[in-house]
């Protein structure tokens, strides 16, 4: 069967356009109908092939970093909302260069490079992260507001007056989250630092608002935010999800290179690496969702699936299919756009997959292909 999973080379990262267009319509769905501005976080998807379609939808970005902000600029067309934990003194005239607004991690960061704002031409609207201390996010790799955290200002250091420049105030407690976890952060937000709220222009809200899954009230989030807005319409609200623009978008395809049974466990090696390509899965860590694998039940064949690399670790399972697998047969994972084609490596020399569209047409665009000068050139 001559399917798109097997005309694409493997390994390979496949974005479906048709489901891209239905994550960016609701979006900005919910843009228009809450009054607020939503962008697209590069930390989660910055595949910048997509941009054109995305910038039919959403045209602003953020970045964290002195690449994403030049790739918001020059790919996405626009100026980036730019934050970082720590600026110096050799990249912040870069991020001037590419920036709309840029938030400050601490005060004394603030201090240190707001003159360089002044003196700067260009208009630069300047903001504070804050830290309300509260999240429902489980996982404290993932958690920005766990005790000690480095990311943000606790109300406590920050009085009742902020300094004379500051135009917003920036927070971000949620990952992969639901309407009702913002909900609670903003009553978080609202009792530590309301009394700052009518001193600013804006509020961004962060990222991990996973509005494009299937069970996410997307009512109740346009509830929340029309009323927060009620209660201060001073603010211009912005929020920054990653994940809901490329959720359940695309598949990572894979084949089978050989298969080895040690003690009755069977394993399908495969040409990716969960280390390499699919990393999250062993740092968060969760399993990922395999096409035409089953649940468990008697009379099935049960394999882990191997990376190709030499780490120990690189392995996931157990999966169960109805037929046994066979070299050469193609294992696609799914939902393995967001986050994961941003976090990928070339540890061990593993070659990278390929990255490709699937456009609504049924046509497929390779849009690019690794090989070994991309190794040799990441190890100097």
């Amino acid at each position: 069967m001559n399917t798109p999973i097997q005309k694409v080379p493997s390994p390979c990262y496949l974005l479906d356009e048709g489901l891209l267009r239905k994550n960016l319509s609701l979006i900005k769905s919910v843009k228009e109908r809450a009054g607020v501005n939503i962008i697209l976080a590069f930390k989660a998807f910055a595949n910048w092939h997509a941009f054109p379609i995305i910038r039919e939808y959403i045209p602003y970005s953020t970045a964290s970093s002195v690449n994403e902000a030049q790739l918001a600029y020059e790919e996405m067309g626009s100026p980036a909302h730019t934050y970082s934990p720590a600026y110096t003194e050799e990249n912040f005239p870069v991020f001037l260069k590419y920036s709309s607004h840029i938030t400050f991690n601490s005060l004394s960061q603030f201090e240190r490079f707001y003159p360089l704002v002044k003196a700067n031409g260009k208009k630069v609207s300047c903001g504070i992260r804050i830290n309300p201390e509260f999240s429902e996010v489980e996982t404290d790799l993932y958690n920005p507001c766990a005790p000690g955290s480095r990311l943000g200002v606790i109300s406590d250091l920050l009085g009742e007056r902020l300094p004379s420049g500051i135009e917003g105030l920036h927070f971000h407690t949620l990952c992969e989250s639901s309407s009702y976890d913002l909900e609670k952060t903003l009553m978080q937000v609202e009792k530590k630092f309301g009394h700052l709220l009518p001193q600013v222009k804006w509020l961004n809200m962060g990222g991990g608002h996973l509005m494009t899954r299937k069970d996410y009230d997307t009512e109740h989030l346009i509830e929340l935010l029309t009323t927060f807005k009620l209660r201060h319409p001073n603010l211009e609200i912005i929020m920054e999800p990653g994940s809901a623009f490329a959720w359940q978008t695309g598949v990572l395809v894979s084949t089978v290179t050989d298969i080895v049974e040690n003690h009755g466990i069977r394993t399908a090696i495969l040409d990716v690496s969960f280390a390499c390509h699919m990393p999250d899965c062993l740092e968060m860590p969760y399993k990922p969702a395999i096409r035409g694998s089953k649940e468990p039940a008697t009379g099935l064949h049960a394999y882990r699936m191997g990376g190709n690399s030499c780490l120990s670790g690189d392995y996931m399972g157990d999966w169960y299919f109805d037929h046994e697998l066979k070299v050469g047969e193609r294992i696609v994972f799914e939902d393995m756009i967001h986050y994961t084609t941003v976090k990928t490596t070339m540890f061990n020399g593993i070659p990278h997959p390929a990255v490709a569209l699937l456009r609504q047409n049924g046509e497929i665009e390779i849009w690019r292909e690794f090989g070994y000068e991309d190794y040799k050139n990441r190890m100097g």
